[in-house]
């Protein structure tokens, strides 16, 4: 079996428990989720099956997209309604301020990781040190913050739509907004509704997996690998080279059929001559070759 899945991770499930659960239901170790999402958030969780796994990091870069809730008022350790409360300060900003302060971050910013994050410093992950009791200095990165609306505002609540790049703690933003207009800020629910293609509309929990399961239909909810790279063009080895591709060889122009840019760097999809998906490729133009760049044979 090989594939992923879209899993809707529900609330108190950490990422790896989803993995070591979907092992036993779809009875097979290769298992890998795309992205760490916290336990008490919810939402879309691509897992990738079988010699999928290998495109675990290829989902790291890509846009996601989330629906958040926050509070004005309190200031907790790690950022949201779960953690300790460190501070509280009735909140005197107006509708209109806070209104514009969510706006303001649209493009991106300077944002600082959180402590309780996976983020690593000198090897050892934040969440690590801070449950240690330590804190320590953080380098911003900017994070691309590509889209922020507002859908709705319940004074001191607000719930807002993010879409983003690479790195986002939302966390953080909701804290920075607070920033922003001079008050606290905490998050109080996290979904995420969106990784790149993979929507919440068609997650499936780990229940509905089970059951789809035992009627036979899993199949039917595991995308193909191939169709993450449908933008590549498509090209097929002719049956006489079939061995080189099946060996993992790099490949001439004249062994596959199929139009592509000659483009140095350029990427392509490589099929055998009985249209099953090999690997990516990459086009070379000084030896007029395709050489391998990630392969998906062997599984």
């Amino acid at each position: 079996m090989n594939g992923i899945i879209n899993v809707y991770k529900e609330k108190d499930y950490t990422s790896f428990d989803v993995c070591a659960l979907l092992r036993g239901i779809l009875k097979t170790k290769k298992v890998g989720h795309t992205g760490t999402l916290d336990p008490n958030a919810e939402g879309v969780l691509p897992v990738c099956i079988g010699n999928a796994t290998k495109l675990c990091d290829f989902f790291t870069d890509k846009e996601k997209e989330y629906v958040a809730e926050f509070e004005l008022g309190k200031r907790t350790d790690t950022l949201d309604i779960w953690g300790e409360v460190l501070e509280k300060r009735e909140p005197v900003v107006s509708v209109e301020e806070l209104k514009n302060a969510i706006l303001s971050f649209t493009g991106g910013y300077e944002q600082v990781p959180p402590m309780y994050s996976a983020k690593k410093v000198n090897g050892q992950k934040l969440y690590d040190m801070a449950r240690d009791g330590k804190t320590i200095e953080r380098k911003p990165v900017f994070v691309d913050i590509k889209e922020i609306g507002i859908l709705d505002i319940s004074y001191p609540k607000a719930k807002i739509r993010v879409r983003c790049g690479k790195g986002t703690y939302i966390r953080s933003l909701c804290e920075d907004i607070g920033k922003k207009c001079g008050e606290l800020a905490y998050m109080t629910s996290l979904i995420r509704t969106r990784v790149s293609g993979f929507s919440i509309d068609s997650a499936v929990k780990l229940s509905d997996i089970t059951r789809l399961r035992d009627e036979g239909r899993i199949e039917e909810y595991i995308m193909p690998v191939d169709d993450c790279f449908k933008e590549y063009p498509k090209l097929t080895v002719k049956p006489e080279f079939r061995k080189l591709i099946d060996n993992g060889n790099k490949l001439f122009y004249n062994m596959v059929d199929g139009d592509f840019s000659k483009e140095n760097g350029t990427l392509v999809r490589i099929y055998n001559n009985d249209d099953i998906f090999t690997g990516i490729f990459v086009v070379n133009v000084i030896d007029k070759t395709l050489k391998p760049f990630k392969m998906f044979m062997g599984e």
